[in-house]
């Protein structure tokens, strides 16, 4: 009995060594539910047995390995197959690709996402201690590396220039010709590469999913690779994201070094993820596409490897990596702007530069914010606040895209507004006729109202924007409103308060209030709304009134004094000589007098500003003790009326220079 026993025990551990060993020679996935792989990024299994090589997110990887490293070196014969799917993010437009690997190691701590595919970066790509094996495919086309186009099939050899490639196609034998593929179509397809040892000969071969392995291959290559086979390598994938987006999947994956590969059980493989709608279709701008880097290449020409690592180089923590997606690259921003060239600067002031740019990856126009710091003193909390501030959205707001960080500079990233500021079509052209019609000016008026609505009560956190005013609010083609310039916006959770603060903003927009708490709020936006309501209406600035003594006179008190005279209308732009809807030129004049009532509490808030502007509740008449109450409380805020205190003139006087984030034209 004890021999029985001995005898199976021995049996056992006998079976044990020779499945172990055909683990090592030979597997098969149809798919990978329960799967127990190398994964790391952004790749994952899910329930039905989808491997998720990357889905969506921005800049970021994924890899999946086999995982045991397999005996494989140059005289060994291997064949591998998988099936594959690839959704793009945008229309058309694909956002780099994926790729069979066969390495030394599965650590690529140090690769870069986009056209890197999550293999190299920038200094070892191309290097033979790599010991790196991949097939590509690709769906950008990068000049650098050298590729044939933006949907192919690559062989590469420790870097992404490949040594053969060609278009993603299948040969049809009925047809005796090959039939173009789209490796973004969405749909399944079967790959086949066949590695013959002896004859040191590469098939690589790819048909939608269903059909036979094809007559012929795509690509048909004779490769010595021991230079890069080790004894033991790692076998698997690896997929990239940059400033587009590919999902990847994975549905099954079959290996052998005793033979061709073993074919699939289609019924078992799981199913795709429906396509709807709702994904993003490709925007006009990006249709004409340029080719990525070429700009880059004739701005950097010449210059030894060293010098440009250095032009580039960018400050980067480890508390960062949960913002990768929100981040461009010093790189793309230097390329988009020429070289931060003077011919592309929009304006300037007391926060920094801004200059016009196209992104090379995307052709998309863009305003970036070039902004000198000094310190890394609240930088997280800083940076953590921009990504916050990414995610606002609405039709009346400049969107900001993302950050860059360097040594000593931060640079914001926004969409470009095409017609610049308003700012400089109501004050730049007095000699001329403006081309603001009062039609317009109402409309833009409208959009700033609602933007600040959904910043004080429609978004997930109160944002106080703290500088609203005209120079602040740029027009796109269609002379829409857009409110810019975040760099002053404090953010708090609804239902608590915001804290005090240093008293930031522009001289003639700065509630009275601020001067004693310190505190913006709601209301201390609205006072600034209401002076822009009279900028817009008037046409002129709030300090660049004077009587006919030729002293100075406030905007705020010129349309008082002219309303309680009964003469309110004659305070309208005389550029619109006229040509206005008088009912709505009064109530715009009036709200403004409205939300610039020195007592907070006087003033509407931008949920009822918006109602009286869309005639949804009835605006009541203007305090006659309006200039008295304004007067007197002037006294108290500032110590005489009109007149700021001395501790605050010094930052007063910077900030009224100051023309703020993406001022256009400027």
């Amino acid at each position: 009995m004890a021999e029985a026993r001995l005898l199976q025990s021995v049996l056992l551990i006998f079976l044990s060594v020779v499945v172990f060993a055909e683990d090592e020679t030979q597997f098969i996935y149809n798919g990978f539910r329960g799967a127990n792989l190398r994964l790391d990024g952004l790749a994952n299994i899910q329930p039905n047995g989808l491997l998720v090589l990357t889905n969506t997110s921005k800049q970021l990887s994924g890899h999946v390995f086999y995982p045991r490293p397999l005996k494989l070196n140059a005289t060994r014969s291997f064949s591998t197959s998988f099936v594959f799917a690839m959704y793009p993010d945008v229309e058309a437009h694909g956002g780099h690709g994926i790729a069979f690997v066969i390495s030394s190691s599965t650590n690529f701590d140090r690769a870069v996402p986009a056209e890197y595919l999550g293999l190299f970066n920038l200094s070892n790509n191309g290097l033979a201690s790599n010991h790196v094996f991949a097939v590509e495919f690709d769906t950008i086309q990068n000049a650098v590396f050298g590729d044939i186009d933006g949907n192919h099939v690559g062989i590469d050899i420790n870097g992404l220039t490949s040594n053969d490639s060609a278009s993603a196609a299948y040969y049809d034998a009925e047809g005796q010709t090959n039939r173009s593929l789209n490796l973004t179509s969405r749909q399944a397809m079967q790959v086949w590469i066949d590695y013959d040892g002896d004859e040191r000969l590469m098939n690589i071969s790819l048909a939608p999913l269903g059909l036979l392995k094809p007559e012929r291959p795509l690509l048909s290559t004779h490769l010595n690779l021991s230079s890069v086979f080790l004894d033991s390598m790692y076998v698997g994938f690896s997929a990239a994201t940059g400033l587009t987006a590919n999902e990847h999947y994975l549905l099954g994956w079959s290996w052998s070094q005793i033979g061709e590969a073993q074919g699939f059980n289609f019924t078992e493989l799981p199913p795709l993820p429906r396509f709807t709608s709702q994904r993003r279709s490709l925007e006009p701008v990006f249709i004409g596409l340029l080719a990525v880097f070429v700009l880059l290449l004739v701005i950097i020409a010449g210059v030894i490897y060293a010098l440009r690592r250095k032009m580039f180089e960018e400050v980067k923590e480890p508390w960062e990596q949960e913002y990768a997606s929100h981040r461009f690259s010093f790189k793309d921003l230097y390329v988009a702007t020429k070289g931060f060239r003077d011919s592309e600067l929009l304006g300037s002031g007391g926060f920094g530069k801004v200059y016009k740019g196209v992104l090379p990856s995307t052709n998309t126009e863009v305003a970036i914010k070039r902004v000198s710091h000094d310190s890394r003193q609240g930088m997280r909390e800083f940076v953590s606040e921009i990504v916050s501030m990414r995610r606002l959205r609405h039709r009346n707001l400049i969107q900001l895209l993302g950050y860059c960080r360097r040594k000593g500079e931060l640079l914001l990233v926004y969409d470009y507004m095409s017609n610049g500021s308003l700012d400089k079509i109501l004050f730049e052209k007095k000699e001329s006729k403006s081309n603001l019609s009062w039609s317009q000016r109402m409309n833009i008026i409208k959009g700033v109202a609602s933007a600040l609505l959904y910043l004080h009560e429609e978004w997930e956190q109160v944002v106080l924007h703290r500088d609203v005013k005209a120079s602040n609010v740029l027009l796109d083609a269609d002379m829409n409103a857009r409110l810019g310039d975040f760099g002053l916006a404090r953010l708090y959770d609804h239902g608590s308060n915001s804290r005090s603060t240093n008293i930031v903003g522009t001289v003639g927009y700065l509630a009275p209030e601020l001067s004693i708490t310190g505190k913006p709020t709601p209301a201390t936006d609205v006072f600034a709304f209401g002076i822009f309501l009279l900028e817009v209406a008037c046409g002129v600035q709030p300090f660049r009134l004077l009587n006919f003594a030729g002293e100075d006179l406030v905007l705020v008190d010129w349309v008082f004094e002219c309303w309680n005279k009964g003469a309110i209308l004659e305070t309208s732009d005389p550029k619109l000589e006229g040509y206005y809807v008088s009912k709505e030129m009064e109530l715009v004049l009036k709200l403004g007098l409205h939300c610039s009532h020195s007592k907070p509490e006087a003033r509407p808030s931008m949920r009822q500003a918006v109602q009286f502007l869309h005639g949804d509740a009835v605006l009541p008449d203007v305090p006659s003790d309006y200039d008295l109450e304004r007067n007197g409380l002037l006294d108290k805020y500032w110590g005489t009326s009109g007149s700021f205190p001395s501790s605050f003139q010094v930052s007063a006087n910077s900030l009224f220079s100051d023309n703020s984030v993406a001022r256009h034209g400027r």
